[in-house]
């Protein structure tokens, strides 16, 4: 099936008629979409108290101000006097209601919100008799399911902090995860199980050097250290009858992102980041209690915790596939479980079209589509948006540093393949050249402040990663965020990468540093720089590594390729796959990624 040329989506009267934002302009009494959004930055005060209404955030007693912007935007302080517990928003309103749908031996199952509440409660007593007290570090390391949403939202029950670490990652990264964060425990299981094959996941966090673990038993039977608790026998049916509350401030998650110097930057989530998360998913994926939203993902990035909030806040269901998105078992799955909003990562769309494992499977209960993560390509956009009979891709596109995006779509917007309608709601941007100057193609800046948006980093310098340095147009304070974005002539939106060395792989945002420390220590290389690259015709960027070899192994770009693949399936992350390998004539400095980037580019060799 080839995509419509040049296809795209016009919102439908229905549709906007229904749509969360339609009741939201009416309620205010605005004329349309760009009053709206104009109200919500000249009064953000006044937008997410509003927004926090909407998403029936619960507050413990009187809430206070919501803003105090008093020494100026880049450290505003968001809800500054209320006291909460951000899980117990997850469970405001019907309790009967589908909570979670997922697979289970070839059926189609549902957790209500009142029984998954009562899982969450199980493990806040699980958690509090292990000894477990509020603001300790516990970690998950485990693919998403109904355990892990309930060990996450049971961390945060009882005041504790996650650690999120993406079950991908080999022992030596979650080792590096665990001290960063101070980790005290990790939930965990005995296996994944993908495609068919059994991954040893109880034994790399074993290796990693986790104090204590938490083992869920999924049938391979792991023999556990003394230490160790099985899942079963860690629960506590009695359970952690009330949530403990903490300041709007207090950290809930630590998740990691890439860092400049190869270790990887770890961001604390607050109490209100998920209320950036669950807004996002309120206007800009659209998202109602009758929705069931999928996103194939992982507490590991941020998208896994946004699918939680966005999902249950908006009192929606989230569905649940525990195993490989890229086959026709996925594409059965979204089908049975009743899917109407589906987010994606680029690259994914990429497998299912050149292996047309989608095409024949009734999508039409699908409403919308999301993608974020990578830069998308046009083509396989339009290919997508065919799958599901024509509906809507809301591009999406932030930062785990921001709970959610700075700029996306609407459903009362006319959706266009691989370009971004708007900046997200309370989100202000700027697009500079590199002089500093207004311009139609540069380098992003976000004008703070919004509710989501990192304060602190756990190991760097917050003010110096995010706002030393940055332009200051027209006296505005200006966050860094480092995306190089393009407006387009409708006023459209296209992304156009990175500006700074970091890259998005399949979704999973890592720097060149990081690359470069592990592909180094490949038999025969002397000194390597890693850079992503843009296809032809756009998409997800793609990894070249330049090498230059040491002489003591052969030098060709087949054994080197085949060495360096070894040390990243190893030492870091097997879902990072090299594109290419080039050997340039001289050496290749590494502070001229971005000279090597634009090389590689205009089709230059080094």
């Amino acid at each position: 099936m080839e995509p419509r040329s040049g296809s795209g989506w016009l919102p439908d009267p229905v549709t906007v008629a229904a749509a969360n934002l339609t009741a939201a302009i009416t309620e205010r009494g605005l004329g349309n979409y760009d009053e709206f959004y104009a109200w919500s930055v000249s009064d953000r005060a006044a937008f997410w108290e509003d927004a926090m209404g909407r998403v029936g955030v619960v507050f413990d007693g009187d809430r206070g101000p919501v803003l105090d912007d008093g020494s100026g935007p880049g450290s505003a302080v968001w809800l500054p006097e209320a006291r909460l517990n951000i899980a117990a928003s997850c469970f405001n309103g019907d309790l009967a209601k589908t909570a979670v749908v997922f697979a289970a031996d070839g059926e189609i199952r549902r957790v209500s919100r009142q029984q998954l509440r009562q899982r969450v409660l199980s493990v806040a007593g699980g958690l509090v008799r292990a000894g477990v007290a509020a603001g300790d570090r516990v970690a998950i390391a485990m693919p998403m399911t109904v355990d892990a949403v309930a060990a996450y939202l049971g961390i945060v029950w009882v005041g504790g902090v996650v650690v999120s670490i993406a079950d991908s990652f080999v022992a030596e990264e979650i080792a590096e995860r665990l001290r960063i964060a101070g980790a005290s425990i990790v939930v965990t299981q005995d296996v994944v199980r993908r495609g068919g094959k059994l991954l040893p996941m109880y034994d790399k966090v074993k290796a990693a050097g986790a104090t204590r673990a938490i083992v869920i038993d999924t049938g391979a039977g792991a023999k556990l250290r003394p230490k160790d608790l099985d899942w079963e026998s860690f629960l506590d049916p009695r359970g952690a009858q009330e949530p403990v509350s903490a300041p709007a401030d207090g950290f809930t998650n630590i998740l990691f992102s890439s860092g400049t110097t190869g270790e990887p930057k770890a961001i604390p989530w607050t109490q209100t980041t998920p209320i950036k998360a669950a807004v996002d998913g309120h206007y800009h994926q659209d998202i109602h209690p009758t929705d069931v939203v999928a996103w194939p993902t992982n507490l590991g990035w941020m998208m896994g915790p946004w699918l939680i909030y966005a999902s249950l806040m908006n009192g929606a269901a989230l569905a649940l596939h525990d195993d490989v998105p890229t086959g026709v078992g996925f594409g059965r799955f979204v089908r049975d479980a009743g899917v109407t909003v589906l987010g994606v990562v680029p690259s994914l769309v990429a497998a299912w079209r050149a292996t047309a494992c989608m095409e024949g499977i009734d999508w039409s209960g699908i409403r919308l589509f999301s993608s974020t993560g990578e830069s998308s390509n046009q083509s396989d956009m339009a290919y997508l948006m065919d799958l599901g009979g024509n509906k809507p891709i809301i591009e999406y596109c932030g930062g785990t540093e921001l709970g959610g995006g700075y700029i996306s779509g609407t459903v009362v917007h006319e959706a266009l393949p691989s370009t971004f309608t708007t900046p997200t709601l309370g989100m202000g941007i700027r697009i500079l050249d590199e002089v500093g100057n207004d311009a139609a193609e540069g380098e992003l800046f976000l004008v703070p402040p919004s509710i989501g948006m990192s304060t602190t980093l756990l190991n760097g310098d917050h003010n110096e990663v995010y706002f030393a340095g940055t332009p200051s147009p027209d006296g505005l304070v200006l966050r860094r965020h480092g995306d190089h974005m393009e407006q387009l002539d409708n006023g459209y939106y296209r992304a156009l990468g990175r500006v700074d060395d970091a890259m998005n792989l399949g979704g999973i945002k890592v720097s060149s540093a990081q690359i470069e420390r592990v592909v180094s220590a490949a038999p025969g290389v002397a000194e390597a720089a890693a850079i992503a690259v843009s296809p032809d015709g756009g998409g997800p960027s793609l990894l070249v590594v330049y090498a230059v070899s040491d002489g003591s192994a052969p030098s060709d770009t087949a054994s080197l390729r085949t060495a360096m693949q070894i040390e990243i399936r190893s030492h870091l992350n097997p879902l990072f796959k090299i594109h290419e390998i080039v050997v340039p004539r001289t050496a290749s400095a590494k502070v001229m990624r971005r000279s090597l980037r634009d090389s590689h580019r205009n089709g230059g060799r080094q």
